[in-house]
């Protein structure tokens, strides 16, 4: 077996559907297995992937595991030579897997690699390339300094903003949202640390990487990572979770590390946890007593590209939901630059998303158009044929 694909589901099975329709296609031609362990969800996520895929492993928790942990009952079973961590609100283009296969192969002494993630907008994802966060490198993360100088070696070593983006580059810590190893690699160094619930082990496992000798690259492949439909952000629990993750990392690699050092970064960690939950708290009090009542937003635009089959499916579905459309007929042959040929003339003022239908163009395809020219209030969306499901950052539109 040459690749096992771990995938760890909380809740997102429309995000994880999506996700496995994407990481098949590009598995064309590799022998491989996937996995989906399901960390409790109340979605019916296992069911409904189940009946879809009924080759993926699905391993079925009784209670939320965390990240780390059920990453780690995945890695125990799998049979690949290589092992695939993705998060299940990604989606991968066609060559992605492949050509970093191919990248392990030519490099024996790779520990990890990542790729390129875009947000919804196209806009490339700062955190696809990460250093270190030692005592200085977050000191300047969290006081600022990082990004008033994005582009600094010194001050903006977390994001290492000043690598090259279309170029192959070793950088020190993958995401964990996309993070290929080598599976012998990885039981010989240990499996993901399970003190880490959530946020960190990524950082943890890279470190550990190094460590041992080996080295953890960036390569230019693309891949869509909608970022947050995994985790509540806005929640108490993210706060306690993210920040309790970065005091877990400083005490296990800095613990012998000078006062006068790792004080500054405690005292900033709490300081930073603080204020978050201030914010949070002060937000739902003035919501509660009435004293914030935010300007209603109008409902977003969506424009449809796709098949003539799929766009009479496109307008039922948003006649039932009351959606604003626009309907498009094209595919990847026909409108290779899709949207960005009907630029001239939109009203980008309300946002849009661009709903491409996956039968008609690729995902590679459709990633490209959306790296090649992001636009303000314009992101992309998925019409998926198959589950008349239209899928966003921001939420999921289905006939249930």
């Amino acid at each position: 077996m040459k690749l096992s694909v771990i995938i760890v589901s909380y809740n997102v099975k429309h995000y994880l559907y999506q996700c496995l329709d994407s990481v098949y296609k590009a598995l064309k031609d590799i022998e491989a297995e996937v996995f989906v362990v399901d960390n409790h969800s109340r979605d019916n996520s296992v069911e409904h992937i189940s009946a879809r895929y009924p080759n993926v492993v699905c391993v079925e928790s009784n209670h939320n595991l965390g990240f780390a942990r059920a990453n780690n009952i995945a890695i125990r079973q799998c049979e690949g030579e290589y092992v695939l961590l993705l998060n299940p609100d990604t989606i991968v283009g066609e060559d992605a897997i492949r050509n970093v296969l191919n990248f392990m192969e030519e490099h024996p002494d790779a520990g990890t690699v990542g790729v390129k993630m875009l947000r919804s907008d196209g806009e490339k994802a700062a955190e696809s390339r990460r250093g270190l966060p030692t005592p200085m490198t977050a000191f300047y993360k969290m006081v600022g300094l990082c990004k008033r100088f994005p582009n600094s070696r010194r001050f903006g070593h977390y994001y290492m903003g000043y690598l090259p983006w279309d170029e192959t580059v070793e950088i020190e810590v993958v995401s964990g949202a996309f993070c290929m190893m080598r599976t012998e690699v990885l039981k010989k160094i240990g499996l993901l640390d399970e003190d880490f619930f959530m946020y960190g082990e990524d950082i943890d496992l890279s470190y550990r990487m190094i460590k041992a000798g080996y080295h953890n690259w960036y390569i230019p492949e693309t891949i869509l990572h909608f970022k947050g439909e995994s985790t509540q952000k806005s929640s108490f629990r993210y706060v306690h979770v993210f920040y309790g993750a970065m005091t877990i990392f400083f005490k296990k690699h800095y613990r012998s590390s000078s006062f006068l050092i790792t004080i500054p970064i405690h005292i900033a960690i709490y300081l930073k946890a603080t204020l978050a939950l201030i914010q949070m708290v002060t937000s739902r009090m003035r919501k509660a007593l009435g004293f914030f009542s935010p300007r209603r937003k109008r409902e977003p635009d969506y424009i449809f590209i796709g098949s003539v089959s799929t766009l009479t499916q496109c307008r039922k579905l948003c006649r039932r939901k009351g959606l604003s459309g626009e309907f498009v007929a094209g595919n990847e042959r026909t409108m290779p630059m899709g949207h960005l040929s009907m630029l001239e003339g939109m009203d980008t003022k309300n946002q849009k998303y661009i709903v491409y239908d996956i039968d008609a163009f690729s995902y590679a395809a459709i990633l490209d158009i959306f790296e090649t020219q992001p636009v303000p209030n314009v992101a992309m969306g998925f019409y998926n044929p198959y589950n008349k499901t239209i899928i966003t950052a921001e939420e999921v539109i289905a006939i249930k």
